[in-house]
């Protein structure tokens, strides 16, 4: 995991940054060891005793107040190989190092400045972040659980007193975060090109605001021409993209599918770049990227296709508001990579069981529809039934 907000800080490599950036230090990661600790299980005193540690530093870390990424680097290693051998869940482990980031990106983007002058030391205008750092700041931002925490978040061992659930900020610190990614995002509009990364990964971290209209913000940008619908790829596709996704996310997957049929469907650019966004997102490429050029990228990608298919296919049920967008990628994912479905019988029985649900669910538009049709049919033509109805297959092989 690379620290990408360590490449943007402003600070000494000890660690010291402005008092205005101090809020929040370390809850994210904090709450996450918390969740580990309770699925190992111990008590704060028990597992202090286990890592060598007093019981203060232990609850500092859980409460954020002490931050894990104060930690020396050698320290922590081994600190997650031993929470590992107490029993720890492997992917919550070694999600510790995302939640550092994660805590570190939210307190430098509560304390950046958002003049034009300052916009390229922003700490998103130069870096792509990936889901895991962006759903770890949503936890903190709207208490909307990560995928990977989500499973171990449900069954927690009894607590005493009163203990926070979630990293969840408090209200004053969760609007000023909200505003200081709109300040930025206007300030990066008047900007021009050379702020597009800045002003779409601010745009899509302000969908995480229940409280926030932004139908009303996205026309406001659209009568500006700020924001134009291109057909297939342009220097503003990741920006569209990431636009038409926040819209669904509040509810509205209208702009989702009209850019899946205009600015990705046909157009073998677009189609390349929303593949390598895909890998990139899920983290499939590990190459750390400053900027959006690595999506139209077309000859031997950095990413497995066999990989990116089970990960799209595993979520091609769940993820509701970004369904037409699962659904074009596999459809569009199959048909770029001949025999990608024979190569990998796991894969295609992960992909079957998820399509036969998919097609029983009645809020799927036509164009989806017909293209999971496609995928159905292509399966059976590889030897795979899918039981319509059920979430179980058989192979005739």
């Amino acid at each position: 995991m690379v620290d990408h907000s360590q490449a943007k800080r402003r600070t000494t490599l000890t660690g010291s940054r402005p008092s205005s950036e101090r809020e929040p230090e370390g809850a994210i990661a904090g709450h996450l060891f918390k969740v580990i600790r309770e699925q190992i299980p111990r008590t704060q005193e028990e597992l202090a005793e286990e890592l060598g540690v007093d019981k203060s530093t232990l609850q500092g870390w859980e409460s954020g107040r002490r931050p894990l990424s104060s930690t020396k680097a050698g320290n922590l290693v081994a600190m997650r190989r031993r929470l590992m051998l107490l029993g720890g869940p492997p992917g919550l482990v070694d999600m510790l190092a995302t939640a550092m980031d994660a805590d570190l990106l939210l307190g430098e983007i509560l304390g950046a400045d958002t003049t034009t002058a300052r916009l390229r030391e922003h700490p998103l205008a130069g870096w792509v972040l990936t889901r895991d750092t962006t759903h770890m700041i949503g936890w903190a931002v709207s208490g909307v659980l990560p995928g990977v925490v989500a499973p171990y978040a449900t069954t927690p061992i009894a607590r005493r007193g009163p203990v926070s659930s979630s990293p969840l900020l408090e209200p004053a610190l969760r609007a000023r975060f909200f505003q200081k990614l709109r300040s930025a995002s206007e300030a990066a509009e008047r900007a021009g090109p050379d702020s597009a990364l800045l002003r779409r990964q601010a745009w899509y971290l302000s969908s995480y605001d229940s409280g926030w209209d932004a139908s009303d913000w996205f026309e406001g940008s659209r009568r500006r021409g700020a924001l134009t619908a291109t057909a297939g790829w342009s220097p503003h596709w990741a920006e569209a993209r990431s636009v038409a996704a926040s819209l669904a996310r509040q509810g509205d997957p209208t702009l989702l599918r009209d850019f899946i049929e205009r600015s990705i469907a046909n157009h073998d650019r677009a189609e390349a770049a929303n593949l390598n966004y895909w890998a990139h997102w899920l983290g499939l490429d590990r190459r750390p990227q400053r900027d959006d050029c690595f999506m139209t990228e077309h000859s031997r990608p950095a990413w497995d296709a066999s990989a990116l298919l089970r990960e799209l296919a595993v979520r091609l049920d769940r993820a509701v508001e970004y369904t037409d967008l699962y659904v074009h990628s596999v459809w569009a994912l199959i048909l770029s990579r001949r025999n990608l479905v024979d190569s990998d019988p796991y894969v295609a029985r992960e992909l079957a069981g998820r399509v036969g649900v998919v097609l029983d669910d009645g809020a799927l538009s036509s164009e989806s529809r017909r293209k999971l049709e496609c995928v159905y049919y292509g399966l059976r033509a590889s030897g795979y039934s899918v039981e319509r109805g059920l979430s179980w297959l058989t192979t005739d092989r």
